[in-house]
């Protein structure tokens, strides 16, 4: 039984879930900065794999600093 999450996408498929072009998740593909499955000539990309990537990539806020960690002023 296969998981929803480990689902393969098309590569139209992961551009369309990272909200990019096609151009951009081909070459996550050929940078291997992402996981791929090659079937055939045709390149897949695991569900679970794009939501690591979006994961690992996610920038936190910076944390608000105070006026208290500000030097006074002359």
């Amino acid at each position: 039984m296969t998981h929803t999450a480990d689902r393969l996408l098309t590569v139209d498929e992961a551009a369309e879930r990272l909200g990019t072009g096609v151009r951009f998740v081909r070459r996550l593909v050929a940078e291997r900065r992402i996981a791929f499955v090659k079937v055939g000539r045709h390149v897949r990309v695991s569900r679970s794999v794009l939501d690591a990537f979006i994961e690992t990539n996610t920038v936190q806020p910076a944390a608000r600093r105070t006026r208290a960690h500000y030097g006074r002023a002359a």
